[in-house]
């Protein structure tokens, strides 16, 4: 029953979508590589799952409303991973931008969201990813990209610096 209720839920948040921001020179990690989350508290331990669940989806291609394997968007991933983990997050990456506390860089670890402003034209959060990993001073995200589908990505990369707005992580 729970189940039912969770795909019924999935089925009409579809309909209230924002698209993904497009990606550049992106890499696929390992699933095995997600690492503990900085505080190595247990506070977390359910967004680290969420961030495994979502390393089931790497590979899966973009679909825009997209919320399973046959295709999703960037919000679809992160909202389809936290469900998974019962944590109830809104649609859209803007909304999602509104949740849980902001984090400055490098107070972020696995299970924390990521906030981008791909498109300069109209200023508005419309792409988010989810922290995999953390090795030394790089991040680690996983995210739906337009042109590549579920992938990782390194915060490194010149285009998510330039388009990066800010961290996040749901309480």
């Amino acid at each position: 029953m729970k189940a039912l209720i969770k795909i019924v839920f999935l089925f009409f948040i579809a309909a209230g979508v924002t698209s993904c921001g497009s990606s550049r020179k992106n890499f696929q990690e390992n699933k095995s590589k997600i690492t503990d989350h900085p505080s190595g508290g247990t506070e977390n331990v359910h967004h680290i799952k969420a961030t495994g669940k979502a390393m089931d989806f790497l590979g899966t291609r973009y679909r825009y409303g997209g919320i399973s394997r046959k295709g999703m968007d960037c919000s679809g991933l992160i909202l389809t991973a936290f469900l998974e983990e019962d944590i109830s997050l809104p649609r859209t990456a803007r909304d999602m931008a509104l949740q849980g506390s902001r984090l400055k860089l490098k107070e972020v670890g696995p299970g924390d969201l990521l906030f981008f402003e791909t498109n300069k034209n109209t200023k508005v959060i419309n792409h988010v990813g989810l922290v995999v990993e953390k090795k030394g001073g790089e991040l680690m995200f996983i995210h739906s990209s337009t042109s590549r589908g579920v992938i990782i990505s390194s915060l490194n990369e010149n285009y998510w610096q330039q388009n990066f707005v800010m961290a996040r992580r749901i309480e």
